[in-house]
């Protein structure tokens, strides 16, 4: 049986073409390829990625197991910093391309949707002693990208970081609507963009404002578009 993320009844009720992907019943399209490429080349659109795995480190070895699995130097990371990485097996073959993420009081780290129990099984049989607490936060949270040439427009004002001061491959811990909230000037569908990470409650509200804001601040040739997996993966 398939997964559900927290805007799957969304995705059913506005005619999204489901499929399977990595165990998840996730849109692949909504209005067609070439539309759906355009929006988020030209202007801006919105992708549910909740599927993808959303881990997170405490402990004072946290940093040392990351170095351990990583093949990424996370010691010269600074707070709030975002970087790309793989994990291998003790061949060099990849596991996965994860991004790992460094704040003040912790880590954590996005896996792909096909890799994530993989990816959790590894880490623990890595962690050894190691003072070390490893959480899978992907069911419990949502997680949302917004890609385009517009999307700092869209989406300014909408948490209480300043996000066209935020840094490329950074991220900040902030709120949206009193909620805590994490948002990363990351992902690359659409050359610049942010991806938010909240609970699931507050992803669909988070998600629906999308929506709306676009109605207000756009034309109404040029919306903010929810966009399929497909322009993701392909």
């Amino acid at each position: 049986m398939s997964l559900h993320t927290c805007l799957h009844d969304w995705h059913l009720a506005h005619g999204a073409r489901m499929v399977d992907f990595a165990g998840w019943d996730m849109p692949i399209q909504y209005t067609g390829v070439i539309e759906e490429h355009q929006a988020v080349r030209t202007s801006v659109g919105i992708f549910d990625v909740s599927h993808m795995g959303r881990l997170s480190f405490a402990g004072d070895a946290a940093l040392d197991l990351l170095q351990h699995v990583w093949t990424n130097d996370a010691a010269r990371m600074k707070d709030m910093q975002v970087r790309y990485g793989l994990i291998c097996n003790e061949a060099g073959g990849i596991l996965d391309d994860v991004l790992v993420y460094r704040w003040p009081y912790g880590w954590a780290m996005v896996v792909n949707a096909s890799n994530r129990l993989r990816i959790v099984d590894w880490l623990v049989a890595h962690k050894g002693n190691r003072a070390v607490q490893i959480e899978d936060r992907t069911l419990a949270t949502g997680m949302i990208a917004v890609q385009g040439p517009r999307a700092v427009e869209i989406c300014q004002g909408l948490v209480t970081a300043e996000l066209d001061r935020l840094a490329y491959y950074f991220a900040a811990p902030t709120q949206y609507r009193g909620q805590g909230c994490v948002v990363s000037r990351t992902g690359y569908t659409g050359e610049d963009g942010f991806e938010f990470m909240l609970s699931r409650e507050m992803a669909v509200q988070l998600w629906e404002e999308l929506v709306a804001r676009g109605a207000r601040r756009l034309s109404r040739s040029d919306p903010v578009r929810p966009l399929g997996l497909f322009l993701t993966v392909s």
